[in-house]
């Protein structure tokens, strides 16, 4: 999906398969490593999550991890930062993902300039529709199914609660929490179009491979509903 055929970085949101978020907990070769094997295999969009380092270590990191996303052949890779907005501008990332502890959505977006991508998690319908009021870029959904990657993340919201969000919300979103191989259909099949799948793939020991794999389930789902409507 090349980029220059877009008018702007934002539009890709609408075409992203899985959403590749990093997490130096899990990982066993290391962030760098995954994020070029998640570029190699495809993957439109990286998040660079970590709550372990200094920032002065993370800004270092998100600057290789740019460099990568910048020079994959195929296309231009977004380059989203977690929460960490002084990172964001320091590397000049695509954008940031924020959480409801993290700087409220009007100053992000002050600091950012109309241009960064601004996502936003939440956990319900009420928070989905301001999410969209406020005019963040996408939403990822969060937890779908009961996660262990992030023991904040809250109560499942399950099946229902894509349902709901994709009847009533315009923007892009993306579902994450606990989804893998076994579940994954039973997302798609309520109506998610993009996936954040983390432990299921760099917990292996081949994310390239683990990354092709998911890409593929969720296009082939995606090719099969074109073609039975």
């Amino acid at each position: 999906m090349d980029i220059a055929i877009y008018k702007n970085k934002k539009e890709l949101l609408n075409n992203i398969d899985l959403y590749f978020i990093t997490d130096s907990s899990l990982t066993k070769k290391g962030v760098i490593e995954d994020v070029k094997s998640a570029v190699k295999a495809g993957v439109k969009i990286i998040q660079y999550r970590e709550k372990n380092r200094s920032t002065r270590e993370m800004i270092k990191e998100a600057n290789k991890i740019k460099i990568i996303c910048k020079q994959c052949k195929l296309n231009d890779v977004l380059f989203i930062i977690n929460d960490s907005i002084d990172v964001a501008l320091a590397v000049d990332a695509d954008g940031v993902h924020l959480g409801n502890d993290d700087i409220p959505y009007h100053i992000a977006r002050k600091l950012l300039g109309k241009d960064k991508i601004i996502g936003l998690t939440v956990h319900n319908l009420k928070e989905a529709k301001y999410a969209e009021e406020i005019k963040a870029d996408y939403i990822g959904v969060s937890p779908i199914f009961k996660t262990n990657t992030k023991p904040d993340a809250g109560l499942p919201g399950g099946l229902e609660l894509i349902k709901e969000i994709r009847s009533e919300i315009k923007i892009p979103f993306v579902a994450i929490g606990g989804i893998n191989e076994n579940n994954i259909e039973s997302v798609l099949n309520v109506g998610a179009k993009s996936i954040a799948i983390i432990s299921a793939i760099i917990t292996k020991p081949d994310v390239e491979k683990e990354c092709r794999k998911f890409i593929n389930i969720i296009q082939s789902f995606k090719k099969e509903q074109i073609n039975t409507h």
